[in-house]
């Protein structure tokens, strides 16, 4: 019986060692299926995915070429017409100026039809009291060839002087020739005057000065 009970047992032990051994056969066989099934359709959407991204790219590099071509020439016509307009005159403001509005009147017309160099000149020489601006009134007489009397206003010519500065800046910027250039507009008026201690007036005045190139005629 002991015998009989040992053969039984070793026959057990037998067949399960070949179903385990079938059980792994079975597993690696649906893994294998498996990989080969995955693998396929990576293999075919790869390639055709592949070829798009590369004509998307050169159509939109297409596109971007074609329209840099167009934008170009209308780049140049820009440029072109700035080049072209061309300003005969130049114009400044003074606002509120603290100078006397006689001094600057008589100003005015010592710098009239001159060049914008030659009436800043003058009027440095009249801060440096080598210079007279002619005035009109019962006001001392001066020295000079048809001057009758006249006087130095040094704050009106300084604040004058800025002013033929930034008239002689917007001059070149407009693209005016200086040596044919010449002051055709010189005016002042009151501005608003502000009160000072015991109701005083203050001295306040507005000025414009207005160059302009003059062609020079042609002898026939």
């Amino acid at each position: 019986m002991e015998q009989q009970e040992l053969v039984q047992q070793r026959a057990l032990r037998q067949l399960r060692s070949k179903m385990a051994e079938e059980t792994k056969i079975l597993i690696e066989k649906k893994k294998t299926v498996k990989k080969k099934v995955v693998e396929q359709p990576k293999v075919e959407t790869s390639a055709p995915q592949t070829v798009q991204v590369e004509e998307t790219k050169k159509e939109t590099k297409v596109e971007t070429t074609t329209q840099e071509k167009k934008k170009e020439p209308e780049k140049e016509t820009k440029k072109e017409k700035v080049i072209i307009k061309k300003k005969y005159e130049a114009v400044t403001h003074g606002k509120s100026l603290p100078i006397s509005k006689k001094h600057s009147m008589y100003i005015c017309s010592f710098i009239m039809n001159k060049p914008i160099d030659a009436a800043m000149s003058d009027l440095e020489r009249v801060t440096k009291l080598k210079k007279i601006v002619p005035f009109k009134g019962e006001i001392p007489h001066r020295k000079g060839k048809g001057m009758m009397s006249g006087r130095y206003p040094i704050t009106a010519s300084k604040e004058f002087i800025t002013l033929l500065k930034g008239l002689r800046g917007n001059a070149l910027m407009n693209g005016l020739d200086l040596e044919k250039t010449k002051i055709s507009l010189a005016h002042c008026t009151w501005a608003s005057r502000p009160r000072r201690k015991e109701g005083r007036l203050a001295k306040r005045t507005n000025v414009t000065l207005k160059a302009r190139e003059f062609q020079s005629e042609v002898k026939k």
